[in-house]
């Protein structure tokens, strides 16, 4: 009991260091790269923080367990949007400012949302549909950065200063250095916390169910969770928006685009997700965009809101498989 609270403690205290590292080599990357921290939290730190479900998916193919892959995927998006977004508006009102507001990516991600909806209703994902679907990830990425590049001029608006920083700035290869190892500490504080908090619900009798519906669900979100809180906290709400973003664009098409691509037989997408998951995903999805696209604040109120529609969500989730149970 006291190792399993001690690795719950120490997973805590290293998922909030790491989050303030990577938020600090982040914001930096984005000032030498001559791009707002909202291109470089839905590039470098989103890809980076979904580590988590990239690992629990391709192990989930590669060990004969293909459809954890989509709800894996779908749920964190749900997760990412309803939960993510919901605690930092609690802890911090969202705004990214109007000069910064960046409608193409915001359009771009409800796209990708539509039409990897539209390939999950053909019920199966074959190994070329995957290639495609990292083809096209790779490529808006590379097009995002160079369009960005291309058309801002870093100022005092697009970086967001809307706190001043006391840090001494940093050289591309520190602040690189430093949001590497942000985002190494945060996946290995999420996992320790991970393991910890698994172990708890064990030993207070949780069904192994609400475990996988609930600690690892949240768990593999955490790196998300830490990263986009701390940036709000910090005065940098583009990249607490961007990694959220960002993380759902990769888990969509980069790891289930791998997955696909690496699995033996098409990837089968369960009934369950088609019928209900998927719709709260691209209602989700709908819903931040026209959030961002507007301008509008995210106040506490909303954030709080979100959280609770993210709790009903999982309740919904609970009931359906204790009925599944019982039938």
């Amino acid at each position: 009991m006291f190792v399993t609270c001690l690795l719950v403690v120490v997973g805590l205290v290293i998922l909030l260091g790491s989050g303030a590292f990577t938020i600090r080599g982040a914001v930096s990357l984005a000032r030498c790269l001559g791009v707002s921290p909202l291109v470089i939290g839905m590039t470098v730190v989103a890809f980076g923080t979904s580590a988590p479900e990239l690992m629990v998916s391709v192990q989930a193919v590669l060990s004969g367990h293909p459809d954890i892959v989509l709800g894996n995927v779908v749920g964190s998006n749900v997760a990412n949007i309803l939960l993510i977004v919901g605690v930092a508006a609690a802890i911090t009102v969202l705004f990214v400012p109007e000069k910064m507001s960046q409608r193409r990516d915001y359009a771009a991600l409800l796209v990708f949302t539509v039409v990897f909806v539209g390939i999950c209703c053909f019920g199966e994902i074959s190994s070329l549909v995957g290639g495609l679907m990292l083809f096209g990830l790779i490529g808006y990425t590379i097009w995002s950065f160079r369009s960005a590049r291309r058309s801002q001029k870093v100022d005092e608006a697009n970086l967001e200063s809307s706190r001043p920083l006391d840090e001494t700035p940093l050289s591309v290869w520190t602040a690189t250095l430093f949001t590497g190892i942000g985002i190494v500490g945060v996946i290995v504080g999420a996992y320790l916390l991970l393991e910890g908090s698994v172990d708890l619900a064990r030993m207070w009798g949780v069904s192994e169910a609400v475990i996988g519906l609930t600690v690892i669900a949240i768990g593999t979100s955490l790196p998300e969770l830490a990263t986009s809180t701390m940036a709000a906290m910090r005065g940098h709400p583009g990249l607490a928006i961007g990694n959220v973003m960002g993380s759902n664009l990769f888990n969509m098409f980069g790891i289930t685009g791998l997955s696909a691509a690496v699995a033996a037989v098409p990837l089968q997408v369960p009934d369950q997700v088609v019928g209900f998951d998927l719709w709260v995903m691209l209602g989700s999805t709908i819903l931040i965009c026209i959030i961002l696209s507007s301008g509008w604040r995210i106040v506490r109120l909303a954030g709080a809101a979100m959280i609770t529609l993210y709790v009903l969500y999982i309740l919904v989730q609970f009931r359906d498989s204790a009925i599944a149970l019982a039938g």
